[in-house]
C-alpha cells in the first residue's frame, strides 16, 4: 500500500531501552546470531541482522510480527511484549495505525483525538476510542483465513464485550464524515481517520467476527469514498487517501465473506482492486486479489481462484515479501485442487514452501501476520482433502495442530480449528477411533471457543461416522456431539 513519509512535525521513535538492555554486552550482530538460534530451537526461521536490532532499540519496531513474538517469548520465558519494550500490538495492528495525538491535522480545527471514523455512538456501554489494555501475546491473530479465528468468543469478558457492542455509526462531530459532507479537501487528519477505521475493524474482526460487523461498516466506507471524491490538496495525501480507502473496503469485503455474503464480498472486492488501479498500487491490488482468490474457492469458482492468485503474484511480484507470495501460491494450489489437478496443486505448493523457507521480512504486509507454520499446514492439508487424500490431509492437519499447540499453547482457536480438520480427514480416511478421539479433543475445547465453522466440521465429522458408532470410542464421540446446544 502507497504511504507518504510522516510530517517532520511528527515526534521521533521513542528508543526501546528495554530491549538494549536485554543485548547486554553483545553487539548487534552477536544478540542477532542469538535470536536466530533461539527461532532454530522452536522450528521458526526469522531474517534477523544487526540492523533489525538497531531498529528496535531505535524504536522504529513498534511491535514485532508474529514469528518474532514467538521467538522472544521463547528466549525470555515470563515476559510479555511489554515487559521487551514494545508497544501493545492492538495500538499499531494494521497499516496506518499510529496513536491519534500524533496525527497532525493541517485542514481542520478540530483536535486529533476526535479524528476517527466512529465505529460505535457514544453511549456508557460502548467502546469510545482505542483500547489501551496491555498486548496479550495470543489475544490477537489476523484476519484471512477462517472465521474460527474471530468468531471464537473466549468465555467470560470476550463474549460481554461481544453483547455490549453499540451501534456502529458515525459521529456528528467526526472530521472525516463533516468534510465528506460539506464536499471540502480531505487532509491529513481526515485520512489518519480512513486509516483508523481500517485498524478498528480488524480489531474487532479479530476479537469478535464477521456476525453483526457487517451491517454496520458501511457508513465509514461511504465516507471513505466521499472524502476520495472530495479530493485532496497534495499528491501524497492522495496515495495514503486511496489506500486506505481501498484497504477499508477489502475489510468491509472480507466482514461479508466471513458471513455467507458471497455476492456482497465479490462486489467489495472489486471495488478495492479498481482502487488499486486507479492509484497504481500494486501492495493493495495483490491484497484484493488474494481475497477474491480466497472467496473464489469458497464460493466454488476453482478457476477463478487460481487466474486470482496469479494475478496477485503478478502485482506483489516486487514487493520483497516472500511470506506474501507463499500465501498467494497457496492460494493458487486451493484452486488447483478445486479442479482436480494434482500435478498443477504439487507444483504451487512446492513454490508455497520454498517462499515461505525464505522467512520473514520488514515488507511483510501487516494485514497477514496470521501467516505462520501452522497455517501453513493447515492449508496444504485443506488441499490434499479437496483432492480426496485423506491419510495426507490428515498429516498435515496433525502438524498443523502440533505447531500451533506448541507455539501458541493459549490460542485454543486455532487449536481447535485444525484438529477439527484432523477429526474430519482421519473419518473420511477410514480410522474411526483416532477421528473419535481427534473430535473429543475438539468438544473438549467448545467451552472456550465458539465456532459456526467448528460446529459445522464437528457435524459432518459425526454424519461420517455414524456407521462406525460400534469403534472404539466413536458411541462417546456421538453421544457428546449430539448433547451439545444447538445454535439459535
Amino acid at each position: 500500500m502507497a504511504s507518504s513519509p510522516m510530517a517532520s512535525s511528527t515526534p521521533s521513535p521513542r528508543p526501546n531501552l528495554l530491549f538494549r538492555h536485554l543485548r547486554g554486552q553483545r553487539s548487534p550482530s552477536e544478540f542477532a546470531a542469538v535470536i536466530r538460534r533461539a527461532a532454530r530451537e522452536i522450528g521458526e526461521r526469522v531474517s534477523c541482522d544487526a540492523r533489525y536490532i538497531g531498529r528496535v532499540e531505535a524504536g522504529e519496531i513498534r511491535c514485532p510480527n508474529y514469528a518474532y513474538e514467538r521467538v522472544f517469548l521463547h528466549m525470555f520465558p515470563g515476559r510479555t511484549l511489554t515487559d521487551l519494550g514494545f508497544a501493545p500490538r492492538s495500538a499499531v495492528r494494521g497499516r496506518g495505525a499510529r496513536a491519534l495525538s500524533e496525527a497532525p491535522a493541517p485542514h481542520t480545527t478540530a483536535p486529533a483525538p476526535h479524528t476517527t471514523i466512529q465505529l460505535y455512538e457514544s453511549s456508557p456501554s460502548g467502546p469510545t476510542g482505542p483500547e489501551t489494555h496491555e498486548c496479550d501475546p495470543y489475544e490477537i491473530q489476523s484476519h484471512e483465513e477462517s472465521d474460527v479465528r474471530r468468531r471464537a468468543f473466549m468465555s467470560g469478558t470476550a463474549t460481554v464485550a461481544a453483547a455490549s457492542l453499540g451501534p456502529f455509526g458515525l459521529a456528528s462531530q467526526n472530521p472525516a464524515a463533516a468534510t465528506a459532507q460539506r464536499g471540502g479537501r480531505a487532509g491529513e487528519a481526515e485520512v489518519s481517520a480512513v486509516e483508523e477505521a481500517v485498524r478498528k475493524i480488524r480489531l474487532l474482526d479479530d476479537r469478535h467476527g464477521a456476525d453483526g460487523l457487517y451491517r454496520r461498516a458501511g457508513a465509514p466506507l461511504r465516507t471513505a469514498y466521499a472524502l476520495l471524491d472530495a479530493g485532496t490538496t497534495r499528491q501524497s495525501t492522495a496515495d495514503r487517501l486511496h489506500a486506505g480507502a481501498g484497504e477499508l473496503a477489502i475489510s468491509v469485503g472480507w466482514l461479508a465473506h466471513d458471513s455467507g455474503r458471497f455476492d456482497d464480498a465479490r462486489s467489495h472486492y472489486a471495488e478495492a482492486l479498481a482502487t488499486a488501479r486507479m492509484a497504481s498500487d500494486p501492495a493493495l491490488e495483490a491484497h484484493a486479489f488474494c481475497n477474491t482468490a480466497f472467496l473464489a474457492r469458497d464460493s466454488g469458482r476453482p478457476r477463478e481462484a487460481v487466474r486470482a492468485s496469479q494475478a496477485a503474484t503478478r502485482a506483489a511480484r516486487h514487493l520483497s515479501s516472500s511470506r506474501l507470495l507463499s500465501l498467494l501460491a497457496l492460494r493458487e494450489a486451493g484452486g488447483w485442487a478445486g479442479l482436480g489437478d494434482k500435478a498443477g496443486c504439487e507444483q504451487a505448493l512446492t513454490r508455497a514452501h520454498a517462499l515461505f523457507d525464505r522467512g520473514p521480512s520488514d515488507a511483510d504486509p501487516e494485514w497477514m501476520t496470521f501467516y505462520g507454520p501452522a497455517e501453513l499446514e493447515g492449508l496444504e492439508a485443506q488441499c490434499w482433502s479437496a483432492l480426496g487424500d485423506w491419510e495426507r490431509a490428515a498429516r498435515h492437519a496433525r502438524r498443523a495442530a502440533g505447531v500451533a499447540s506448541a507455539q501458541t499453547p493459549q490460542f485454543t482457536r486455532n487449536i481447535a480449528l485444525y484438529t477439527a480438520e484432523l477429526a474430519d480427514d482421519l473419518a473420511r480416511a477410514g480410522r474411526p477411533d483416532e477421528a473419535a478421539t481427534a473430535g473429543l479433543r475438539v468438544l473438549g475445547l467448545l467451552d472456550e471457543v465458539q465456532s459456526s465453522r467448528i460446529q459445522s466440521m464437528l457435524a459432518t465429522t459425526a454424519r461420517v461416522l455414524l456407521p462406525h458408532r460400534r469403534a472404539s470410542g466413536v458411541c462417546g464421540f456421538l453421544e457428546r456431539h449430539a448433547s451439545l446446544p444447538r445454535a439459535v
